[in-house]
């Protein structure tokens, strides 16, 4: 499934209704039923039951009152209020607004203290709130009436469907406005926005309901929308037919350069992901005073020690050794539990420069090219980094602020930039391209903010570099590693560790072979 831009959803509608011949009123009736079908069956039926509806003065707007009018035939009571100006009404809101007041309603319009009284007696007492005041156009702040009618709706607690998107969040950003409707359900049209994955958003929005509202197929499906669902439908298909005649060579050898002093964990977590995730072999090399102690914890990956620094850190002696043991493998990934010792930050940016295999980063490789972002265009193969917000903030000179309020124009400028995949990881996890394509995961929970859960990920990643189409290992790897996270959230809950989402990587494999 695709993802939709706003101006891009704008020009789907469009062309659904010049190209194709359907009408506008048509779209609205067929948003407006879905709203009230979804919200019915969420209040396990709507006869005898009061609602408040709340409609602004756009399409949004009219969605709301074919939903009042179905609600309405199915026995609820209702308080219908305009949030808006009903000179400002379009063409298609006011039809249905005249609609409803014909089948004898009355439509309050917010103007006097009197009708805000109203208003708030109304929220004290109903069953459920539909909130169609502002939609996909929003950005930026609400205006005071509707920014007061959100407050009133937030503090009366009762169950709100939103339409399209919960209004005060922007559709391409999921940032919200001081004051943000906080969905218990929103059903939006033709297809999802990022404001509904990505925080503040996502919060807001609660569950999601997607309905193509008769939009044709050919618009939803367009090449030129450059953002994909990252879903089972298309992550199973990367995976390659593992051969009866395979063997642990051909399955991937990967090489995990990673480990410092008091952070072995991340280096433990990574390379056994590697072998987790179904690669044939996984080598670790780290300094050489952990070697030993390496050996004892890890039992499938072998080791290789290279020269370390006095902090126990990989030392920029061990650049040729590392560059000749790399020559046996298919990818390295650099990285984890490395730190940042001026040391190992010139033996990571002198090793990724020379070495010509395809490259994972991952945290502290990431931060050895702060500053020094042009070398990414000059390594031998496209390198896949895996930073976190304040990583990926980081390496762009911004603070995490910053980033959230445009993070996928951002990315997307960044990959194109620096000719690198971004695998930006967050709530929701981001995958984009240096040719501006993003895929957005379906995987992952609140459970995952763990430490370590990012090292595992990185894991994932390189392991199945031989087993995926060229160039598809991060959008299979993103999505394993969240269903396995996903599956360690159903046993463990909040306190779930990395290593549960280690352990169920084989499992979440398991689903799309």
């Amino acid at each position: 499934m695709k993802i939709a831009l706003a101006n891009e959803m704008k020009k789907i509608d469009k062309r659904a209704i010049e190209e194709y011949g359907v009408p506008e009123i048509l779209l609205m009736e067929n948003a407006g039923r879905e709203v009230a079908a979804a919200f019915e069956e969420y209040l396990g039926g709507v006869a005898g039951k009061r609602l408040c509806i709340l409609a602004g003065s756009g399409n949004n707007g009219g969605d709301a009152f074919v939903a009042a009018r179905h609600l309405m035939n199915h026995g609820a009571q209702l308080s219908i209020f305009l949030v808006g100006n009903p000179a400002h009404l379009t063409k298609s809101a006011a039809l249905n607004r005249d609609i409803i007041i014909k089948m004898g309603s009355v439509v309050h319009v917010l103007e006097t203290e009197r009708d805000w009284d109203k208003l708030q007696v109304t929220l004290r007492f109903v069953d459920g709130v539909v909130d169609g005041i502002l939609g996909t156009g929003f950005s930026g702040g609400l205006r005071d009436s509707a920014a007061r009618v959100v407050r009133m709706v937030n503090s009366h607690g009762k169950p709100v469907i939103s339409i399209d998107l919960p209004t005060g969040i922007e559709a391409d950003t999921g940032c919200a406005a001081p004051e943000a409707i906080q969905a218990d359900l929103t059903v939006t049209f033709g297809l999802p926005k990022f404001g509904h994955m990505l925080c503040p958003g996502e919060t807001a929005t609660g569950k999601l309901l997607v309905d193509d509202i008769g939009i044709p197929k050919a618009l939803l499906e367009d090449e030129e929308i450059r953002q994909t669902y990252l879903d089972e439908p298309t992550v199973a298909p990367i995976l390659l037919p593992r051969p009866l005649d395979a063997h642990k060579g051909s399955c991937g050898r990967i090489l995990v350069i990673a480990g410092s002093r008091g952070m072995t964990g991340a280096a433990a977590l990574a390379a056994a992901a590697v072998l987790k995730s179904g690669a044939g072999i996984s080598v670790l090399a780290l300094p050489e005073s952990l070697h030993e102690v390496m050996e004892g914890k890890l039992t499938e990956v072998m080791t290789k020690p290279l020269a370390e620094t006095a902090a126990g850190a990989i030392d920029v002696a061990a650049t040729s050794e590392a560059l000749a043991l790399a020559e046996g493998f298919d990818a390295v990934l650099v990285g984890p539990g490395l730190g940042r010792t001026q040391e190992t930050q010139t033996f990571v940016q002198d090793f990724c420069s020379a070495v010509k295999k395809p490259l994972i980063l991952d945290a502290d490789a990431i931060y050895a090219f702060r500053g020094k972002t042009e070398a990414f265009k000059n390594f031998a193969f496209v390198p896949i980094l895996t930073p976190h917000l304040g990583e990926m903030a980081h390496l762009l000179g911004l603070k995490v602020e910053e980033l959230r309020t445009s993070l996928l124009d951002m990315t997307r400028e960044a990959a194109h930039e620096y000719h690198a995949v971004f695998v930006v990881k967050s709530e929701c996890t981001t995958i984009v391209y240096p040719d501006g394509q993003v895929f957005i995961t379906s995987k992952g929970n609140a459970g995952m903010a763990t430490a370590g859960a990012g090292d595992v990920l990185a894991g994932t990643i390189a392991g199945l570099m031989k087993q995926t189409a060229a160039g598809l290992a991060p959008l299979a790897g993103v999505y394993i590693h969240g269903l396995a996270g996903d599956l360690a959230a159903d046993e463990k809950g909040y306190g779930l560790i990395a290593s549960d989402i280690l352990e169920n990587l084989p499992r979440a494999l398991r689903t799309l072979c």
